[in-house]
């Protein structure tokens, strides 16, 4: 049986999550980050799979957000977000922004992030659901222009050359 949570504090834990969020964009802690899971909980992403348990969210999330693109992405707000006190639910939109080129030129793509609350400031679920391939042309898109710029670091360029192959030259 799922515990049931009301509005306000379904929306005050996710103002709390919001809040760790921005300070691990600006920190880079990520274990910060996965220390917001319970020990149990299952991270559901798409492309690479789930993974369960806070340990396993842990070294999935600091692999994959010191890579690129991960590592050149800047912050991930909220656009919006809904809450659902029946399934104990927040359900939001989240921009993900990468990092200035060079030219004040902007380069983002966004997914939709279903979190399940387990009370205590803690969550038991999060899945993303997104376009992979949005996500690799973006990235694609940001090489491109560092690389015209010359500001395309070595960990850009190294993606640029396998992963990023795939998305094609952007025209």
């Amino acid at each position: 049986m799922t515990e049931t949570f009301s509005a306000e504090e379904l929306d005050a834990a996710f103002t709390q999550f919001q809040k760790t969020v921005a300070d691990v964009a600006d920190h880079r802690d990520w274990d910060v980050w996965a220390d917001q899971f319970t020990e149990d909980a299952d991270y559901v992403e798409h492309a690479y799979g789930t993974m369960h348990g806070r340990d396993e969210i842990r070294v999935w999330i600091n692999k994959t957000m010191n890579e690129f693109p991960g590592s050149h992405m800047t912050g991930y707000p909220s656009l919006w977000h809904v809450t659902d006190p029946s399934t104990g639910r927040v359900i939001c939109e989240v921009d993900n922004p990468m990092r200035d080129p060079g030219d004040g030129s902007q380069f983002a793509a966004t997914n939709i992030t279903i979190l399940t609350y387990a009370g205590d400031g803690l969550w038991s679920c999060e899945e993303d659901v997104y376009n992979p391939m949005k996500f690799g042309l973006m990235a694609r898109k940001w090489c491109d222009r560092a690389a015209e710029l010359g500001t395309l670091d070595a960990p850009a360029r190294q993606w640029l050359e396998t992963t990023g192959a795939m998305f094609g030259r952007r025209k």
